[in-house]
């Protein structure tokens, strides 16, 4: 029996490896992003991708067993046990302080459908699959894809990790008190997924494992909204601020979790730096945090109108580390970003004035106070159309369509255009859909969603269900040539709500904008409304009704608003909120004084029509 128990012994200890003692020790004494590079270089070395299937068992691999091993309900030598029944350890349904309202065996019920919560289990990916394609090794890294309920699985998707508001009316509870809902976080206003405070730290260094493993290509994975598009933060300041108080405070590292990164190890041969080293996501995220936000930037300029183009110019901001880019606005609106202290403007309608305002970034996402406003006027008449545009916009549960206008003057291949979405007015587009075809002069192209009604699908060039039709009325969609925005319908990275309604693009729109203007150039028509859908009508003329025949005073106005009109011909007077939302309505034969007395302060937009031409003015309550 005493030779059985060596040999067992051996048996084991060769099969089993341990991190070894020194895997950190290139680490030691580096801070910031640095460490975080080169904690990279330490978990990429031994890693070995493993098989998708793998994951549950570990078939085929030497002294491991994937989840049986690294997610199971078992002893561990801190006595911090749950059931210790060998079922699947899961975050989404284990209730730590009394009975699980279900259990799965590994091996057992893997999901094919799910209808219900205690259905099957599968496979969640923390980081979601279609943030990189579902490519490898992201895709089987069982650091970041853990065994859960398929039914939780399906109700998280692709949503950020954060905290929920309790007061949503669509609030959405599992059987172990996780949560989506409403944001509950300043700094993000979509949904969110909240799991209980017993796996929050678990989460949290799952996502901060990935942001260090795959910190050479996680700049390209910004359709997950907790990631800001960089290699080195990686995270959103409000997303970091909460994954570092899961991590440090709600949910330290236990030894359980760090009997799992040791199981994790002998899967797949790399380690969890954050599981051994909890000290070294601060350490990398918040070292010494840049406060200081740049100067505001000064003289701004407004100059050299065109019928669509205004070119602006102003001087540079100063920075305790660096500017790293200009934001840069019309009234509320964002319009696009650059590095440089020029832009021209391109897109815009004719005979309309736009106010323009700039703010600069650092790389902590420090930004300034505005610079001065400006303000010019596109020149009058009538722009040739010389690219497409967005004609037509429908959303209504699943019907959701967008219409791509032609009037160029020559067919159009769509091999140079794409779709996509700023998903939650996050302030990103996600991933683009490639359009394809051709459209012919004066025709129009439909992109719908694949399971739409049968009237848009009957009318529809292109079905899709990836994730840029997949918009929702706070998603801002995008008509993009070359990469490059050309046209937008929503308010990027701004206020939206375009729930159930259709949007049809006015006739005497010219052409593409990347400055929204709801009031202006877009007309709005009740839920699923297609009469119009396949078609668009475009009456452009010069107008005769210009910025010479009235005058408005004073403007910011406090109370009221004087109107001076040449002549004496009926002009309707609407005024708009940001929204698109008409707050104000009159028509006057001469000029008058109108009371805005009722009007709360802020940005408005103020459009003036006669017969068949309008003009749009922004207008501010003080």
């Amino acid at each position: 029996m005493k030779h059985l128990y060596i040999l067992f012994f051996l048996i084991t200890s060769i099969s089993f490896a341990q991190i070894p003692a020194n895997y950190y020790d290139s680490a030691n004494g580096l801070t910031g992003y640095t460490l975080k590079s080169e904690l990279k270089n330490i978990v990429t070395a031994g890693h070995i991708t493993r098989d998708y299937n793998q994951l549950y068992d570990g078939n085929g691999i030497t002294g491991s067993n994937g989840y049986v091993d690294t997610h199971s309900d078992i002893n561990v030598s801190s006595g911090n046990n749950y059931e210790n029944d060998g079922t699947i350890l899961d975050f989404y349904s284990e209730n730590p302080s009394g009975t699980d309202p279900y259990n799965y065996t590994h091996g057992n019920n893997q999901c094919g459908n799910q209808s219900a919560e205690g259905d099957c289990y599968n496979r969640e990916h923390l980081v979601p699959q279609s943030s990189y394609n579902e490519a490898l090794p992201m895709r089987t890294d069982i650091h970041h894809v853990i065994p859960t309920d398929g039914r939780v699985n399906n109700f998280r998707g692709s949503l950020p990790f954060g905290i929920v508001d309790d007061s949503d009316p669509d609030l959405w509870v599992s059987l172990n008190g996780s949560k989506r809902g409403d944001s509950d976080i300043t700094g993000y206003s979509g949904d969110m997924f909240e799991p209980i405070d017993e796996f929050k730290g678990d989460i949290a260094r799952a996502l901060l494992y990935f942001a260090v493993r795959y910190e050479d290509t996680v700049d390209g994975y910004t359709s997950f909204d907790m990631f800001n598009g960089t290699n080195d933060e990686v995270f959103f300041p409000w997303a970091i601020d909460i994954l570092l108080d899961w991590h440090n405070n709600i949910d330290p590292v236990d030894q359980r979790e760090i009997d799992r990164n040791n199981e994790a190890y002998n899967f797949q041969g790399n380690a969890n730096p954050f599981v051994d080293h909890p000290e070294y996501a601060s350490i990398i995220w918040n070292p010494t945090a840049d406060t200081e936000a740049p100067t505001a930037p000064t003289n701004l300029i407004a100059s050299n109108p065109t019928l669509s183009t205004i070119d602006l110019t102003w001087t540079a901001s100063t920075d305790n580390v660096g500017v790293t880019e200009y934001d840069i606005y019309v009234g509320v609106a964002y319009i696009e970003s650059t590095p440089n202290t020029s832009l021209t403007v391109t897109g815009l309608a004719a005979n309309t004035e736009f106010c323009f305002n700039v703010f600069a970034r650092d790389g902590a996402l420090n930004t300034s106070t505005s610079s001065n406003i400006s303000c010019e006027t596109t020149e009058e008449g009538t722009a040739t159309p010389d690219e497409l545009f967005i004609s037509e916009y429908t959303e209504s549960g699943n019907n959701k369509a967008l219409e791509i206008a032609n009037f160029t003057g020559t067919s159009v291949n769509l091999s140079a255009y794409s779709i996509a979405r700023d998903v939650n007015s996050g302030g990103a587009f996600g991933t683009a859909l490639q359009l394809t075809g051709t459209i012919t002069d004066g025709d129009v192209f439909v992109v719908a969603k694949s399971n739409a009604s049968a009237g848009i699908l009957a009318v529809a060039d292109q079905t899709s269900s990836a994730d840029a039709v997949l918009f929702n009325g706070n998603d801002p969609v995008g008509l993009f040539k070359n990469g490059t925005l050309i046209d937008i319908f929503g308010n990027f990275g701004g206020s939206n709500d375009f729930e159930d309604v259709t949007y049809r693009r006015k006739p005497t729109v010219a052409g593409p904008t990347t400055a929204f203007n709801l009031a202006g150039e877009w007309d709005m028509y009740p839920e699923n409304n297609i009469d119009d859908l396949g078609s668009h009508t475009q009456t452009l003329s010069i107008e005769t009704f210009t910025n010479n025949s009235f005058r408005i005073f004073p403007n910011p106005v406090k109370n009221v608003l004087n109107i001076g009109l040449e002549t004496n011909q009926a002009t309707k007077i609407e005024i708009y909120d940001i929204l698109g939302k008409q707050v104000f309505s009159t028509v006057i034969y001469n000029s008058e004084r109108l009371n805005l007395q009722q009007l709360k302060s802020g940005i408005y937009i103020l459009k003036l029509t006669q017969d068949n031409s309008s003009i749009s003015k922004r207008l501010i309550k003080k």
